[in-house]
């Protein structure tokens, strides 16, 4: 059963929702408008825009998780997940999670959303070359907004003798996820390196002038999306509300390991993939297929991520 606080927060998800679908006049394509030519042509980064505002994917790198019925899709067996993938022509093998953080460039603001492993999880690690592909160093970052405190968005914050990454930044969290990761034996070293830079917000905060905290229960216990609004247009940068672009969107009620509120997540991620798709919301998706940008869409009863061309 979903907690009453829970319920409220689907509410403010609708509301957040609605705030992010485009005006009847505006086109999916329209929302794609083109991206500024002044950063030089990379793999690892892509520019888009979100109205008025500068915005950039930077590539981190790849998570390959096993396809064991313990990772994505708990409870359910490897021949179901196979099915699924198979059916939507990807290898059952395995399953791969990209890594992209999100920059946006605001005024005078540089606002970095996560900040990726910080290549200690494998393959991870090529944040700051993408950032620097975007034309920016990492002293000139002035936020970063943290979705929640694993370590695939938090692990790039400080270098490896634990000096900080984005000196100049505040590191900006919901108070909720804050305690939680100071309550983490294992993110002891993280929260001594971060502590006088963390500024904490409750779940629907302003955080900065055109970002407004979306709060998505379950997954951790402060867990957040973001909603940035600029001359009209909206993107919701989702977190890890949905992990796989097709697993996690057809199937929402299958949940993931990392999940700590499995009920509740799966409760928040069905309510966001099916808002968005009514909506027309578009989304960052931080680990769908690169450069997760796109929207949900209806294929009869079943929802579809549609990337952005």
């Amino acid at each position: 059963m979903i907690r009453s606080a829970s319920l409220i927060t689907l509410a403010a998800l609708a509301a957040a929702l609605t705030a992010c679908s485009p005006p009847a006049d505006k086109t999916p394509a329209a929302d794609a408008s083109a991206a500024a030519t002044t950063v030089a042509a990379s793999p690892d980064v892509h520019p888009f825009t979100i109205g008025a505002l500068q915005a950039y994917a930077l590539r981190d790198g790849r998570l390959t998780v096993p396809n064991d019925s313990k990772t994505l899709g708990v409870g359910r067996t490897q021949a179901e997940v196979s099915a699924v993938l198979t059916a939507a022509g990807l290898s059952a093998d395995k399953i791969d999670l990209d890594i992209q953080p999100l920059l946006v460039r605001d005024g005078e603001r540089v606002v970095l959303f996560d900040t990726g492993a910080g290549g200690q999880m494998g393959t991870e690690g090529k944040l700051l070359a993408s950032l620097r592909a975007a034309g920016v160093e990492p002293a000139q970052v002035t936020d970063i907004l943290i979705s929640h405190g694993h370590g695939d968005h938090v692990g790039g914050l400080l270098d490896a003798s634990g000096a900080l990454i984005f000196p100049n930044a505040a590191v900006r969290m919901t108070a909720a996820e804050w305690a939680a990761l100071k309550a983490n034996k294992n993110m002891a070293a993280l929260v001594a390196g971060i502590t006088p830079k963390v500024q904490t917000f409750q779940p629907g905060a302003q955080v900065l002038p055109n970002i407004l905290a979306v709060a998505v229960n379950g997954h951790t216990p402060g867990h957040t999306a973001y909603e940035i609004t600029s001359g009209g247009q909206s993107l919701l940068y989702i977190g890890d509300t949905a992990h796989h672009s097709v697993i996690s969107v057809q199937q929402p009620d299958w949940t993931i390991a990392f999940d700590g509120d499995a009920p509740t997540a799966q409760a928040s991620r069905k309510a966001l993939l099916q808002g968005a798709a009514e909506r027309n919301t578009r989304i960052y998706a931080v680990h769908f297929p690169w450069p997760g940008l796109g929207r949900v869409t209806k294929q009869g009863e079943t929802l579809v991520w549609t990337p952005e061309s």
